[in-house]
């Protein structure tokens, strides 16, 4: 049976929700949540069981992840609809805090996570983070020619043979932020107009780009650990790739899920419960032993990941703010000449 849905939970936290639910009257939180539904719905069911608090979730879709839903609670300002928000990347949280519409609220689940995956006011928290990689078809890329950077993506030798997802949403959209605060705007657009020579084949998510790249459609690709993993251990012929690990090269991007209060929301009790829950140790544990073995980033945890983390690999230090304040100018640059052809 699948680990995400039947793993225990024994921590005192954990009882002392359940015992605060047992109102009179039932309790719901919405929760409009980007991570992928297969991943984050056991959590949630796990969730009710142990509160009695009804969820009530909104799921994104592939093709605007992330950013429908970051777009709905930006319509929604003048009468929120949303109590929590479970983003599976940072940027757009940081968007959303940026207009002014998340509570604060300072978890004390939150206490054992390092500084810089919580912002100082509680507006946020980040946990189970993932890898943005290279995964690699063996049987159309030898090993010895196996790339090890992203700018093999626009090396002309792979021409037509190279995927990204739809760099628009998801955690492509927020790579490309970080890569224009990183490299700097316009080094950034150049590697873009290259990628876009190379004739990259976009896909509309980061699972079907890794589902391409086993079926042999690209030789290599840019997604994610979870959607990568995935593949390898259904038996498929990709490898994983954690690119730009020397010295002299940027690392690899390390992208945090961030859970986070929206301001004026319908249920804020249970919305505090909701976040008290989700970071406990005993969740980042069962995400790690899920499909999709997403990174634990609470040092409690002591399950061992299945895919290489921050701590055993080069990451790319990147100040997320930064990179959401550079949001704006991306978007505009992949409407107007990056997509302009689609």
């Amino acid at each position: 049976m699948d680990n995400c849905r039947f793993f225990a939970l024994g921590v005192s936290l954990v009882v002392a929700l359940a015992l605060c639910s047992c109102s009179g009257e039932r309790q719901e939180v919405v929760v409009y949540t980007a991570l992928d539904r297969e991943f984050s719905e056991p959590i949630l069911a796990d969730f009710e069981k142990a509160t009695g608090i009804k969820v009530e979730p909104k799921y994104d879709i592939e093709s605007t992840k992330t950013v429908g839903l970051t777009n709905a609670i930006l319509a929604e300002a003048a009468r929120p609809r949303c109590d929590v928000f479970w983003n599976n990347e940072i940027l757009n949280t940081l968007r959303l805090q940026e207009a002014g519409l998340l509570e604060n609220y300072e978890s004390p689940a939150a206490a054992s996570y390092p500084a810089m995956f919580r912002d100082a006011e509680g507006a946020w928290h980040g946990f189970a983070g993932r890898a943005r990689v290279l995964i690699v078809n063996e049987n159309l890329v030898p090993e010895a020619e196996r790339p090890t950077s992203i700018n093999d993506l626009v090396n002309p030798k792979w021409k037509g043979q190279v995927g990204i997802a739809k760099p628009i949403a998801g955690t492509t959209a927020s790579h490309v932020a970080c890569l224009f605060a990183s490299m700097g705007p316009e080094p950034a657009k150049e590697f873009l107009r290259k990628l876009k020579a190379n004739e990259v084949k976009i896909y509309s998510g980061n699972k079907q780009l890794a589902l391409g790249a086993a079926r042999g459609e690209i030789a290599f690709g840019l997604t994610d650990t979870d959607d990568a993993i995935i593949e390898i251990e259904r038996g498929q012929p990709v490898a994983i790739v954690y690119p730009d690990r020397e010295p002299n090269e940027i690392g690899t991007l390390f992208i945090p899920n961030s859970i986070s209060i929206i301001k004026g929301g319908p249920n804020p009790d249970a919305a505090k419960t909701l976040i008290d829950y989700l970071l406990t140790p005993e969740v980042e544990a069962k995400l790690a032993q899920c499909p999709s073995a997403q990174i634990p980033l609470n040092p409690q945890v002591e399950i061992k990941p299945r895919v290489e983390t921050p701590q055993t690999v080069k990451a790319m230090e990147i100040d997320f703010a930064q990179a959401a304040a550079q949001w704006d100018a991306v978007a505009k640059f992949m409407d107007h000449e990056f997509l302009a052809a689609e």
